[in-house]
């Protein structure tokens, strides 16, 4: 059969119930993350409080049951006169206020339709950044538990795709990955989503313990994901550098977004090749996030860079390029030039499972090979829940998103219909073991 299945990019997030939402976003820990009022007070306090940092007549956080029924609209439609909308913030200084937080966040109904609008078959969903990273240990501890249950009974629960064995939803659970947690508590974690059928992997941010996923601390973590056969989907948030970059004139979110992101995906991912993580862990299974960020890109000038740097030059058992057919993409790029593209850099890497260059090969026929190749490790994504369409044109009701990069695959001259269904579908099917 050919099932359309979307994989996480970078937001099909905030699934669970609105009391979990609140427990997440509203915890006193870092002042960055959190729920605000469009008037751009933030929100603290625990799960009960109701008080905003702002102060003030009307600047009031609602009580959870107002807050997260008071918009009632499916994309966060302004409230009534007198009444706030609550909005969600991801980035430091957002221009827009922050998100509108709405049922689209947790209701299932709302997901569902979603899907049946665009042709979707099955969605992996996980949670939203910034995970559990603002959070204490003993509460990350306590929620990612709770999430992972929760998201578990939220997946099981769904309708099947008919005439079929699938479910609608599986999921991506969380690890309890936060500043001086114990590591035999992640790997507690990593068991519990194991055990859980219908979570088939973990979603990661790039900060780990505090020193990035290359931390040695983190070797027997993983270790135990690729025992367990778990997918892990890393997804940025932080961006790169202190946002100086960034200038001074006001371009909304398009820099930290588009760039910031993307660059520190590549960073990330980069720093874990170095560290040989894959030469120590060969069957990982890493899906990145908007087609990986630049690494396609910079894959030969990084390459270059190790072989005339001592310090590492001698470090992995492949050239750098090898690493990148060991990793899965999202085909999150908006564009067919650019998925062709990612395509090639992934194809052509088993030209570099040695250091002898005299065995490459560069004739057109196997460029063209190693475009479909390349293909294999690309998976479909959206931006759902977030990025709804700005204005009332869009095409029937569907997200631009959605659209575009589906047009994207669809327009992909070296692509058969072969290599077009297996990214829209068929990759996901087989990778998380469906």
């Amino acid at each position: 059969m050919s099932c359309q299945v979307q994989i996480l990019d970078e937001g099909i997030f905030i699934l669970y119930s609105k009391a979990t939402l609140s427990s997440l976003y509203m915890s006193e820990y870092e002042d960055k993350q959190k729920l605000t009022s469009d008037e751009g007070s933030m929100a603290s306090g625990g799960l009960a409080d109701t008080y905003s940092r702002g102060g003030g007549p009307g600047n009031e956080l609602k009580s959870e049951e107002e807050l997260f029924h008071g918009n009632g609209g499916s994309t966060g439609a302004q409230m009534d006169k007198g009444q706030q909308e609550e909005r969600l913030v991801i980035l430091d200084d957002e221009p827009s206020g922050g998100r509108p937080v709405g049922p689209q966040y947790w209701d299932r109904g709302e997901k569902l339709t979603f899907m049946d609008k665009h042709g979707i078959d099955i969605s992996v969903v996980s949670s939203a950044n910034p995970w559990l990273d603002p959070l204490p240990v003993d509460e990350a501890i306590s929620l990612a538990s709770e999430l992972n249950t929760e998201l578990e009974s939220y997946c099981s629960s769904s309708p099947s795709v008919p005439s079929s064995s699938f479910r609608r939803l599986y999921g991506l659970g969380l690890l309890p990955l936060v500043r001086h947690v114990p590591v035999p508590t992640i790997l507690e974690s990593i068991t519990q989503i194991s055990e859980l059928s219908h979570l088939r992997g973990v979603i990661l941010g790039t900060r780990g313990l505090g020193k990035g996923l290359d931390d040695d601390a983190l070797n027997p973590v993983w270790e135990a994901i690729e025992k367990a056969g778990l997918v892990v989907f890393l997804h940025p948030h932080y961006g790169v550098g202190e946002g100086k970059e960034w200038g001074e004139k006001e371009n909304g979110h398009v820099l930290p977004l588009a760039l910031g992101f993307p660059m520190e995906t590549t960073c990330s991912i980069t720093r874990l090749i170095l560290s040989g993580v894959y030469d120590r862990h060969p069957n990982l299974k890493i899906i990145l996030a908007h087609s990986g960020g630049t690494l396609s890109q910079l894959s030969s000038r990084i390459s270059s860079c190790i072989a005339h740097d001592p310090v590492v030059s001698g470090r992995l058992k492949h050239d750098f390029r090898y690493y990148l057919g060991k990793l899965w993409f999202d085909a999150v790029a908006y564009g067919p030039e650019e998925l062709e593209f990612v395509s090639a850099t992934i194809g052509r890497s088993h030209q570099y499972a040695v250091y002898d260059k005299a065995t490459k090969k560069t004739s057109i026929e196997v460029a063209m090979k190693d475009k479909k190749v390349g293909s294999r490790r690309l998976l479909w994504g959206t931006d759902h829940p977030f990025f709804p369409p700005i204005s009332d044109d869009a095409s029937e009701g569907k997200w631009q998103s959605v659209v575009e990069n589906l047009k994207a695959i669809e327009d992909v001259a070296v692509w058969g219909e072969d290599e077009k269904d297996g990214v829209r579908g068929r990759t996901a099917i087989e990778l998380f073991n469906l």
